[in-house]
């Protein structure tokens, strides 16, 4: 069946992009991305995708919505508080893309799990609110030879990275920090909304580079900000 029937310009702005054009579109349609998480930035990564038209889309979480997610987390309503983050965001999803395949994974994505669902894509997005679970990521991608994003956010402040075989992982750089972090989860620390958008739409542009072949990853490099003091920078790792 022909796709865009309904919709025949729905990625005229994507193709009018020199790097991406209308093979990178093709592309797209033919993406795989897995995103770890439905919070503030699994959420706004996974709508950007979707609007982007990458074809199948992933998601993993098993929380519900809570009033205080509102601040931050903008797919949601206070109608969906108490309900399943995952379900209402791949509602919105589906409303806002219905050429995108969503897939559920409502359950906590271990290790086992994590080995058995990655290679399924072509690109992980890890969204989470902690360090162990990003470093579970990195651990797994890295055996797999899976590309990855790891992003994290606190207060105005965030960062992110990308990796690929031949290049710096997170757990070489983070690892002995991650496993015994004893930094707060975004469920109890503070966290503006605008921080998490900012690193969301970072790793959203590095799935969409990744799949089109288009522009510079960050591979090898730690990208970091701080909104408060308009401030930022780019590691150099290795």
């Amino acid at each position: 069946m022909e796709k865009n029937v309904k919709y025949p310009r729905r990625y005229a702005r994507l193709e009018a992009i020199e790097a991406i054009g209308r093979e990178g579109v093709e592309k797209l349609r033919n993406g795989k991305v897995f995103i770890i998480g439905c919070g503030a930035l699994g959420s706004l990564c996974a709508m950007y995708l979707a609007a982007s038209g990458v074809g199948t889309i992933g998601l993993a979480d098993f929380d519900t919505i809570d009033a205080t997610n509102l601040q931050r987390q903008l797919f949601y309503t206070e109608d969906s508080v108490g309900t399943s983050k995952i379900e209402q965001l791949a509602e919105r999803l589906l409303s806002l893309n219905s050429e995108t395949t969503v897939r559920l994974h409502k359950e906590m994505i271990t290790p086992a799990k994590a080995e058995r669902i990655f290679p399924d894509y072509d690109f992980i997005i890890d969204g989470s609110d902690n360090p162990s679970t990003k470093l579970m990521t990195s651990r797994v991608c890295e055996s797999l030879g899976v590309p990855y994003c790891i992003g994290g956010v606190e207060s105005f402040s965030g960062q992110v990275m990308s990796w690929s075989p031949g290049h710096t992982g997170y757990k070489e750089l983070f690892g002995e920090i991650a496993a015994c972090s004893e930094l707060l989860p975004c469920s109890i620390a503070g966290v503006a909304g605008p921080a998490a958008g900012v690193v969301a739409s970072y790793q959203a542009s590095e799935a969409i580079k990744f799949l089109t072949s288009a522009g510079t990853m960050l591979y090898d490099r730690l990208h970091t900000f701080d909104l408060l003091t308009a401030a930022s920078d780019t590691l150099i790792l290795g």
